[in-house]
């Protein structure tokens, strides 16, 4: 499971990049109880979205030709720049250079070897986001890839990944959690795309899923404020009912309740 005792190689921040902030801050609002503070002018219009005080995500707003709007998760690094150049020599990209932000850490977005871009944080001052687990924050995470090995061994090289996999009828499903913290450190999931239906024609990309106390009544409000559903609300033995939603612009994302309570 996530917590906040973050490691090397584990989630630590997520980020909404949206063509309406204030758009997107009236939907999260409605639908998790968010709010947004600006991290003051000096930062561009980056902000935080805050749940009773305690910072969730990030978001800003971006010019649509920087590309259609979606959520960006971010992976504990020691060292931004090594990861960068392990990044590369795994046939992945640098799509942002490391950079320093203003002293809270230093941030690079990468690309794997099939293009799905993902963030990397060194902390600084800012270690990651101040909740996980809880009703309106961040739980699991999914990659949607066209190779699941081949994303396997990216992120391994890079990342340090080890992988484990779970039966379910019918099937089985990767697991991931980082280097030698155990089976118990799972964070999320490596899905084929061809092996879900719901996701016929889509590009690979990188799915982060919020916990919440009733998925029905979550799906109906996103409805409500003007979101759309993916993938109605679904049951999941042993796992929880989940449900993949777009916000009004386009950021994909989910919603579970999770079978069992999580704490971090």
């Amino acid at each position: 499971m996530l917590t906040t005792r973050y490691v090397n190689g584990a989630p630590n921040w997520i980020d909404l990049g949206t063509t309406d902030i204030e758009g997107a801050t009236s939907f999260y609002g409605g639908l998790f109880g968010w709010q947004f503070q600006s991290a003051g002018p000096e930062a561009g219009g980056y902000g935080f979205f805050q749940l009773d005080g305690r910072t969730v995500a990030g978001g800003m707003q971006n010019p649509a030709e920087e590309g259609p709007p979606s959520w960006t998760v971010y992976f504990q690094s020691a060292d931004a720049a090594a990861t960068a150049k392990a990044a590369e020599q795994a046939h992945g990209s640098v799509l942002v250079e490391p950079m320093d932000v203003m002293g809270q850490g230093h941030m690079a977005i990468l690309a794997d070897s099939k293009g799905v871009p993902f963030g990397i944080w060194q902390p600084g001052q800012l270690k990651g986001v101040d909740v996980l687990n809880e009703p309106g924050s961040l739980c699991w995470l999914e990659l949607y890839t066209p190779d699941l090995p081949a994303a396997a061994g990216f992120y391994n090289a890079v990342l340090g990944w080890e992988t484990s996999s779970v039966s379910f009828p019918g099937g089985s499903y990767t697991c991931v959690n980082p280097a030698r913290e155990g089976e118990d450190a799972m964070f999320g999931g490596l899905v084929a795309l061809a092996d879900d239906p719901t996701e016929a024609g889509s590009d690979p990309y990188w799915l982060p899923y919020l916990e919440v106390t009733d998925t029905d009544a979550t799906v109906a409000k996103a409805q409500e404020l003007g979101g759309s559903v993916r993938m109605p609300a679904t049951d999941v033995p042993d796992v929880g009912r989940i449900a993949k939603l777009t916000d009004p612009y386009g950021a994909r994302f989910a919603v579970i309740r999770s079978a069992a309570p999580q704490q971090s």
